[in-house]
């Protein structure tokens, strides 16, 4: 029998190494990684396939322990799961966790994930690597049945935020952002990728559920058959400038001498109707839940990329408000929300100037 610790994340009894990872990327401690920070992402997975609330044929393509395709199998009603990862040292564990939750819906495989998707189409296709899914997303999006939907996580957030600006336009194709707004601005390269790839197989993407959270960013996205939702996927893709003497932020549809930052996915980043669908009910951390989807539904959906309570602070040279009075004081004057990016991060349709004018108002009286 093979042998691990016992734990129960949401409805789920798992079994999982050990020694395993509790917080950040992750390490692999052995032959089977399993990271318990992760169970956040696994609870988004359930409630959101729940609040699709059809039939399901589902691959997690990289699955380790079986974590999150045991979950969803156990968790999510009228789903068939495929739970698949090619190392074989998985397959113990994931046949252990199917036989824990007597699961009848789940199977374990052990195929390269591009046989996989080759061979069979799926309803939801699960690309949750370690490190960059670039290598594994032409064959995830050809594994989607039509108007099927693609799940993406990557952590390799350091050139995403800016940090290895090489490394991210060899591997993503877009120029990356520095500052306040870089989390947004991985998350919006990611989608734009995807959407890109997608684009070469005549499929557009329509995001469902998008963020940007601990150290990854993760996407969900409807695939449309056909050349115009091909092209009108491209023509959401921008170019991003950014003036730190001023915070302002502009796009285009080209770049240019100013637009420098991209090509990013311009369009939503959630469809609210789903976010409303979406119930922490039975979650591994249900706070967590339901502070995040809270945030969610108000989150401004448009291109005006996040400012952060520092940088306006520093940038007037005075000291920083309290978030909450500010936030009153902005909605008073126009749409402003909070991100799910940052704590002391927020969203506004106003125009910069107007934003700092008050900004400056409720520093001074406070």
């Amino acid at each position: 029998m093979v042998q691990g610790v016992r734990i129960r994340e949401g409805g789920t009894e798992l079994l999982v190494p050990e020694q395993h990872s509790s917080g950040g990327p992750g390490k692999i401690f052995d032959t089977v990684f399993f990271n318990e920070q992760m169970a956040f992402n696994r609870d988004v997975s359930v409630m959101f396939l729940r609040a699709l609330g059809k039939h399901m044929k589902v691959a997690d393509c990289m699955t380790a322990t079986g974590s999150r395709a045991v979950r969803i199998a156990n968790e999510v009603p009228d789903t068939e799961v495929v739970a698949n990862d090619i190392n074989p040292g998985t397959i113990p564990y994931i046949e252990e966790n199917i036989r824990l939750n007597n699961l009848t819906n789940c199977r374990a495989s052990r195929e390269n994930l591009h046989c996989l998707l080759a061979k069979e189409v799926f309803d939801y296709v699960d690309l949750d690597p370690f490190g960059s899914p670039v290598p594994f997303l032409h064959s995830a999006i050809q594994g989607c049945k039509r108007n099927g939907i693609l799940a993406v996580t990557a952590t390799d957030t350091a050139p995403l935020v800016g940090a290895h600006r090489p490394k991210c336009e060899r591997r993503y194709g877009a120029r990356p952002l520095r500052g306040p707004m870089c989390h947004e601005g991985a998350l919006r390269i990611l989608i734009g990728f995807v959407a890109r790839e997608a684009a070469k197989f005549d499929k557009g993407v329509i995001p469902l559920l998008s963020f940007s959270i601990d150290h990854y960013v993760r996407t969900y996205v409807l695939l449309r058959n056909g050349a115009a939702a091909a092209d009108e996927s491209l023509s959401k893709m921008v170019y991003m400038s950014y003036d730190p003497d001023t915070l302002e932020r502009s796009v285009s549809r080209t770049p240019d001498e100013r637009h420098v930052y991209g090509p990013l996915w311009g369009g939503q980043l959630f469809d609210r109707d789903i976010l409303d669908r979406m119930s922490p009910e039975g979650m591994a951390d249900v706070r967590r839940c339901e502070r995040m989807l809270e945030i969610w539904r108000e989150e401004i959906d448009s291109n005006p990329f996040q400012y952060d309570m520092s940088e306006v602070a520093s940038n007037l040279k005075v000291s920083t408000p309290r978030y909450d009075v500010f936030m009153e004081e902005m909605a008073k004057h126009g749409k402003v929300s909070r991100t799910h990016m940052s704590p002391t991060g927020f969203k506004t349709e106003l125009p910069v100037e107007t934003m700092k004018d008050i900004f400056l108002s409720v520093s001074r009286r406070e």
